[in-house]
């Protein structure tokens, strides 16, 4: 199966843009960044069959580094975002001329955000991570306004957490936290239990983790490097000793993965985002088997295989963000650091 993705509309924006969100049930998205003097802004779109126009902009005093809906409610589906001055904060975008909440989330910029919870993105109670330069990963219950659980890494005066994602989500009582560090560290945190549940060292930066799928047990992730590597885990089966089975991939070209998102409708099929203004899709291909005995009798993952099937080059400066849309199969909308927002379609 061969497949292409096309670019349907491409914005200009006159600001940096660090993250861009689908609005969810919606034909609108959000983009939020950094203008040239400092301050933050918060555009909403709306996708037409004309291409796509300006809803509304809201600026604020700190850069804006990233946001999440996956905490969200309907039909309000508010919207979370992190600050480059530490600030978390939740809007109404129906009424997006002030947060409805802004507290100290970090010393220093929130550098990543994921949300879950509300019967959309997972069971049980509506929560938010939060990755800080600080290098403290905190979980927050949204009707709160202080963290709920704090995990610090050994060398947090020294290493930033780039990236968060939340993940086995499946019941009332289950939900990890995935967090990806400046020094190559990858770590999962038992949120039932408050504990490190696995944690290894890919080598590289870790600009980017996602889990296939936030609300199943959990099947596999992914980690991307800064020096043209990501990693699959397999996290179907963990060995005590060894971990999850894993396999690392080289990207065609040498740079910066900026991240990984996992298609909503297929989750063998994966985006990544290169420091050279593309986008490579791979699937992920199983082994026969996925679970063998190692020589000590106790059961052992097996690694897959990533496959690419496709690469587009869209811009000259990076990719960093992607979201997929949840009801559209094959429809995204992205930003880049050439200052462009851009909705693309995946053909097959």
């Amino acid at each position: 199966m061969t497949y292409e993705i096309l670019e349907y509309s491409t914005t200009s924006v006159d600001f940096t843009p660090h993250d861009s969100r689908w609005i969810p049930h919606s034909a609108r998205f959000v983009v939020l960044g950094e203008t040239a003097k400092s301050t933050g802004r918060l555009g909403v779109f709306k996708l037409s069959d004309s291409g796509v126009t300006s809803v509304c902009e809201t600026e604020r005093d700190s850069g804006l580094k990233c946001c999440t809906f996956g905490s969200h409610t309907l039909p309000e589906r508010f919207i979370a975002t992190g600050s480059l001055s530490g600030e978390l904060e939740t809007w109404d975008l129906e009424h997006a001329s002030e947060p409805r909440s802004s507290f100290k989330a970090h010393r220093g910029a929130v550098n990543a955000i994921d949300g879950i919870g509300g019967g959309t993105h997972g069971i049980g109670a509506l929560e938010i991570v939060t990755g800080g330069r600080d290098g403290t990963v905190k979980v927050w219950d949204t009707r709160q306004d202080s963290a709920v659980a704090i995990f610090k890494s050994v060398s947090a005066s020294t290493c930033e957490c780039w990236c968060v994602a939340f993940g086995n989500s499946f019941d009332e009582n289950e939900r990890c936290v995935l967090a990806g560090y400046e020094n190559g560290d990858v770590k999962m945190f038992d949120l039932r239990v408050g504990t490190v549940r696995y944690e290894t060292n890919i080598a590289n930066g870790v600009c980017s983790v996602e889990f296939d799928r936030k609300d199943i047990t959990m099947n596999k992730f992914v980690a991307t490097c800064l020096e043209s590597q990501f990693v699959v885990f397999d996290a179907r089966t963990q060995h005590p000793d060894d971990g999850f089975a894993s396999v690392t991939q080289n990207s065609s070209v040498k740079t910066t993965i900026w991240g990984v998102r996992h298609l909503p409708q297929d989750r063998e099929v994966f985006a990544t985002l290169l420091g050279d203004g593309s986008v490579a899709l791979y699937r992920y291909e199983y082994p026969v088997k996925r679970q063998r005995l190692c020589p000590a009798g106790k059961p052992q993952g097996v690694a897959g295989s990533a496959k690419r099937i496709s690469s587009t080059s869209l811009a000259s400066q990076p990719i960093n963000s992607w979201d997929w849309h949840a009801e559209k199969t094959g429809l995204a909308v992205c930003s880049g650091f050439d200052q462009h927002v851009r909705v693309v379609v995946m053909t097959n």
